[in-house]
């Protein structure tokens, strides 16, 4: 990492989706900035950090020394405290003033997505647009920079009093907002300082993965479009077999240089930097010194003397196929995939329809993910009994705007309707839009199979359910709720109806993401129903000492998510070609704990 750390700018921002190591790249550049003799501090708000365990110290909301590291101090903020002490600065006015229907929605639209990422903001915002905050630092840190949803909202014009308080019911990303205005002199001079190319570098971290390189390329452009230019890539955890021998190393190897190869154009030009897979992790002081070093990588992450652990010794959760005849004794209802971006819920929700369709079952598979990645996996290829297709979010979208535009904006100024607009362009309004077609695919359950990729998170359900029960406190209007909307809730938490399985890595955030899933979904009512850990390395016959390394080192998250599932728990092993058509999706669902291609 010399070269960024050479020429390192003051702010250094590290972004990228769950689980690509976006971390272990901020504490390893902090800690490589501090030993070449700089002051730093490090920060934290990612909702899933694992900053304490990656650094091995414990750090708190003020800035804390880092242990064996002379001149980096820490700070890891959560975002989860951050949002409800926020949301509750914003309720409790109303407390005692409004119904307390009123109250309980206000409370919910206070619980998302949304609030935590302004609050998350608001705390970026105290270290970066105040100077004085940082003033004893030469290089501030940051472990997950705003999204571009963020950035755009805080650009906008300064139209809110007046919009707001007309905006406390109902399903809107911008009540979070609200307690903005105070301070929007410093978040311009943050907005300011994300786009002064001098002050701040935004790095990408991704995988040699072709699914992760396009989550990192749509990053890239949106925040180019908001005046964010000053861009690097980190491509962490690219793979080098050891023994060409090695069937398993080599396909990895090959399906890694394949998705370089294919690198989007917009990441190509980039400054790139490569890491070597660390088949333990990246934890600790030393091995964070060691991060990006020539010598290191030459000598090799992917290299080693073999564990004496042997892949069959270990206690492995049962196969997809166990869930799938848990499903099938069903007889009919929904399947909903749930999990965060990267972990494979398409690929497992399409290997749970082709098994359930292979069973004679009549089996509807559809998806809410805006790439339809559905069809893509199944190759084009049909099955009988299978019929698929797709919630478009932009065409809900794009209905769901003209109706508030033409009803809530109705009467706004420009300003006001600027602000709307933006707020219908949150992630928020597109779970709230989707929400009614989703409806509509779920109630056809109630005679055959639909399996649903990207399902509503829980946030969205009780959003949905407190605002359904405010407009029936105020207006008494139930009746004109559409019936599959009606039924939708009590259809989600019924476990004879609705069967969740919340998809994972054995990884560190992966795991640990997904376990807030699983507390925001008993939140909202709905027990899942199964954990299913994909991409696991534990079952394979390997003799490279990199990937025998890597299978004990999931051990741990397989045994917490069996933990964590109360045993509920199956296994997908990594897959020598990328499962995609119905044969390859059928094989994810048979009983067996490696892939078919590895077998002799």
């Amino acid at each position: 990492m010399f070269e960024l750390i050479q020429n390192a700018t003051r702010h250094l921002f590290f972004t990228g989706k769950g689980g690509v190591g976006k971390t272990s790249m901020a504490c390893a550049t902090a800690v490589q900035l501090a030993q070449s003799g700089k002051r730093v501090l490090l920060v934290s708000t990612d909702p899933a950090s694992n900053l304490d365990e990656v650094l091995g110290c414990r750090l708190g909301h003020t800035p804390t020394p880092v242990d064996g590291v002379d001149g980096l101090d820490g700070i890891n903020i959560d975002p989860q405290i951050a949002a409800a002490e926020y949301r509750e600065r914003m309720v409790q006015p109303y407390r005692g003033v409004l119904p307390d229907a009123a109250v309980r929605s206000m409370e919910e639209q206070f619980s998302g997505s949304c609030t935590v990422e302004i609050a998350a903001f608001d705390e970026f915002a105290k270290l970066l647009g105040d100077d004085t905050a940082t003033s004893d630092y030469d290089h501030v840190v940051f472990d997950t920079a705003p999204t571009g949803h963020t950035l755009r909202l805080l650009t906008l014009p300064s139209a809110w009093s007046g919009f707001m308080e007309s905006s406390t019911t109902g399903a809107s990303c911008l009540g979070p907002l609200a307690g903005l205005q105070a301070q929007q002199a410093i978040y311009k001079k943050t907005v300011a300082a994300l786009g002064n190319g001098d002050q701040t570098t935004l790095v990408l971290v991704t995988r040699p993965e072709t699914s992760a390189f396009a989550e990192a390329a749509r990053s890239s452009d949106e925040l180019r479009q908001l005046g964010v230019l000053n861009q690097r890539l980190i491509v962490n955890g690219v793979f080098t077999a050891s023994d060409e021998g090695d069937r398993v190393a080599a396909a990895m190897q090959k399906r890694g240089d394949h998705a370089l190869e294919q690198i989007p154009s917009n990441l190509a030009e980039l400054p790139r930097l490569s890491v070597a897979l660390s088949p333990s992790g990246v934890m600790g002081i030393d091995r964070l010194r060691q991060v990006g070093r020539a010598d290191h990588e030459a000598s090799g992450a992917n290299t080693g003397s073999p564990l004496n652990v042997s892949p069959s010794s270990t206690e492995l959760p049962g196969d997809l196929s166990d869930l799938v005849d848990g499903i099938a004794a069903k007889g009919r209802g929904v399947v909903l995939a749930m999990g965060k971006g990267g972990v494979g819920k398409t690929t497992v929700a399409s290997a749970v329809a082709v098994a359930l369709a292979r069973r004679g079952f009549d089996v509807h598979l559809s998806t809410t993910d805006p790439a339809a990645h559905v069809a893509a996996t199944l190759a084009s290829e049909s099955l009988e009994r299978l019929t698929v297709d797709r919630i478009d979010p932009a065409a809900e979208v794009e209905a769901y705007r003209a109706e508030v535009l033409a009803t809530a904006g109705e009467n706004l100024d420009a300003n006001g309707r600027a602000l709307l607009e933006e707020d219908l362009r949150s992630p928020c309004t597109e779970e709230i839009a989707v929400f009614r077609a989703f409806a509509q695919s779920v109630a056809a359950g109630t005679d055959r199979f639909v399996v649903l990729d990207t399902a509503p998170t829980g946030h969205t359900i009780l959003l949905l359910d407190s605002a359904m029960a405010y407009h029936r406190e105020v207006s008494r209007q139930g009746s004109e709720v559409p019936e599959s909307v009606q039924q939708l809730l009590p259809r989600l938490r019924d476990p004879d109806f609705t069967q969740v399985l919340i998809v994972t890595l054995p990884e560190a955030t992966p795991v640990h993401e997904a376990a807030k899933l699983q507390e925001d979904l008993v939140r909202a009512g709905i027990q899942p129903t199964a954990w299913v850990i994909n991409q696991s390395i534990a079952p394979l016959e390997t003799t490279d000492p990199a990937l025998q390394r890597r299978q004990s080192h999931e051990q741990a998250y397989i045994d917490e998510v069996k933990t964590l599932s109360g045993g509920s728990a199956a296994l997908v092993p990594w897959q020598l070609q990328p499962p995609t058509g119905v044969d390859a999706l059928s094989k994810l669902g048979q009983r067996h704990h490696a892939p078919l291609e590895s077998r002799s």
